[in-house]
């Protein structure tokens, strides 16, 4: 059975005032279509946004964030079981940092965690722990944290819900004629210094970080796939289906992706 990581990001999980429970139960609907057929790792963010939805801190204090992911991640967890409970599927919580990829010890023990919830058939759902580390500790953003986490977990595809359709071969804030590129094979120097930012302000990264992660899998011959996360089609299509409609997936196959085509994309 393949191994996939799915990251879905704060600005899909929540709102200003509230989590968003719907969007929510629709992402949980897929994991719970996707554990048919892949072993699925979930990286969520969310915790910060979460917590505003409760207390309305100032979040660029560094100590005010740290009190909001402890605030917010109960209620993303518990909002994550009482979803899940539905489909009687078990969740474990798993906080990591970069230093658990710096040093083989805890990298085995991020593994062996992994690997023992698979067998007993819980659904691990990860986060960066970012309430009690310095930001040295910190990927920053859980678009690095969800590619290593693929990498060293051996996943074959690394999923990303997003805010956005794709990547686009501009900006479609500047250009409303911009195009999703269906296949990325190459990701430029150039390309990794934009300055897209953040849809959200809860966000820690926009489209390059998204990028970084993509470079990072490729390099390491693994995939990613970015698609919207507010309408899950594209994700289902590519998942389940094995169709490239919508979104922009990230290869550098010699033999190409192994994905059907579709009646829009010429691949």
């Amino acid at each position: 059975m393949k191994r996939i990581v799915i990251k879905v990001g704060s600005s899909v999980l929540t709102s200003t005032t509230d989590i968003a429970k719907g969007r929510m139960l629709n992402l949980v609907g897929l994991i719970v279509e996707a554990r048919k057929k892949y072993e699925v790792i979930l990286v969520s963010s969310g915790a910060v946004a979460a917590g505003y939805t409760s207390v309305q801190l100032n979040k660029s204090i560094p100590t005010s964030k740290k009190v909001l992911a402890s605030l917010g991640q109960p209620l993303l967890m518990s909002s994550y079981k009482s979803l899940f409970d539905i489909y009687d599927v078990t969740i474990s919580q798993i906080l990591l940092t970069e230093e658990d990829f710096d040093s083989r010890v805890h990298t085995k023990i991020v593994q062996d965690i992994i690997e023992r919830t698979f067998k007993n058939d819980i659904l691990p759902i990860v986060n960066e722990n970012d309430i009690s580390t310095t930001q040295d500790q910190l990927f920053g953003d859980n678009d690095q944290l969800s590619a290593h986490v693929a990498h060293y977990t051996d996943a074959d595809i690394l999923v990303i819900l997003s805010d956005i359709d794709g990547y686009f071969d501009s900006n479609p804030k500047d250009n409303p004629k911009a195009k999703i590129r269906k296949i990325v094979t190459e990701i430029k120097d150039e390309e990794l210094e934009q300055s897209y930012t953040p849809n959200s302000q809860f966000a820690s990264g926009g489209i390059v970080t998204k990028l970084k992660a993509a470079k990072y899998m490729m390099e390491n011959n693994r995939e990613m796939f970015l698609c919207n996360g507010y309408d899950l089609s594209a994700a289902r299509d590519f998942l389940i289906d094995g169709i490239l409609n919508k979104g922009t997936l990230f290869t550098n196959k010699v033999d190409g992706p192994n994905v059907k085509k579709d009646k829009e994309t010429n691949i």
